[in-house]
C-alpha cells in the first residue's frame, strides 16, 4: 500500500505574519505578558473559555514611537494536532486579522482560506464569536473552527484584562479620555 505522510503545512512564520499584518510597521518589539491565577480566572471568565497557559506572547508592531497595534501568537489544539495561529490587533482591542501560521491536521485547513478568517475582522471583546452563530462551521473542519473561534475569544479578553493595561502602564496607549464637566 502507499504510505500516508502527514505533513505539517507552514503557511507563514511569525515573522512574515508580522508584515502581512501590519505592513506599515518598522519594527516588532516581542514580549511574554504573564498572569497571575487572578488574572487567569478574569479571562476564562469573561471569554467563557479556559485559559491553557498563564502568558501570551505578544509582537508589538510599532511605527517609530507610535504603536500600530499588537499581533497575538498563540496556538489550539485541533483534532490530534496543534494549530498554531496569530491574531493581529488594533490599540483599541478590534481584530485586524488572523492568519493560520501552522496546521498539522490532515483534513480542515480550509481555516486558512480568507474566507472564514475574515469573518473575525472587526471584532471585539464584546463580541458572541460562536461558531454556528456570528462565525459559521466548516463540514470536515468543525473542531478546528470551534477551537481558533474560541482561541480568539479568549485573546481578545486576554487583550482587555491583561494587555491593555500593560500598555496604558507603559505609556504606548493615550490615556482614557476624561468626560467633559458640564
Amino acid at each position: 500500500g502507499t504510505m500516508v505522510t502527514v505533513v505539517a503545512e507552514r503557511y507563514l512564520t511569525v515573522e512574515e505574519a508580522q508584515r502581512v499584518c501590519f505592513p506599515g510597521a518598522d519594527r516588532f518589539q516581542a514580549e511574554t505578558i504573564r498572569f497571575t491565577p487572578e488574572g487567569s480566572k478574569a479571562i476564562a471568565s469573561q471569554s467563557g473559555v479556559k485559559v491553557p497557559k498563564p502568558e501570551i506572547e505578544i509582537r508589538l508592531a510599532q511605527h517609530g514611537t507610535q504603536l500600530l497595534g499588537v499581533l497575538v501568537l498563540d496556538r489550539v489544539l485541533s483534532k490530534h494536532e496543534f494549530i498554531d495561529y496569530a491574531v493581529a490587533l488594533t490599540v483599541d482591542g478590534k481584530i485586524r486579522q488572523v492568519e493560520i501560521l501552522e496546521y498539522r491536521e490532515r483534513y480542515g485547513s480550509e481555516i486558512r482560506g480568507a474566507k472564514w478568517r475574515d469573518q473575525f475582522k472587526g471584532k471585539n471583546a464584546a463580541a458572541k464569536l460562536r461558531l454556528n452563530d456570528d462565525i459559521y462551521n466548516i463540514s470536515g473542519a468543525t473542531i478546528s473552527c470551534r477551537h481558533i473561534t474560541e482561541g480568539v475569544k479568549r485573546i481578545l479578553a486576554t487583550y482587555e484584562l491583561a494587555v491593555r493595561p500593560r500598555l496604558l502602564a507603559a505609556g504606548w496607549l493615550p490615556s482614557p479620555a476624561t468626560s467633559p464637566q458640564p
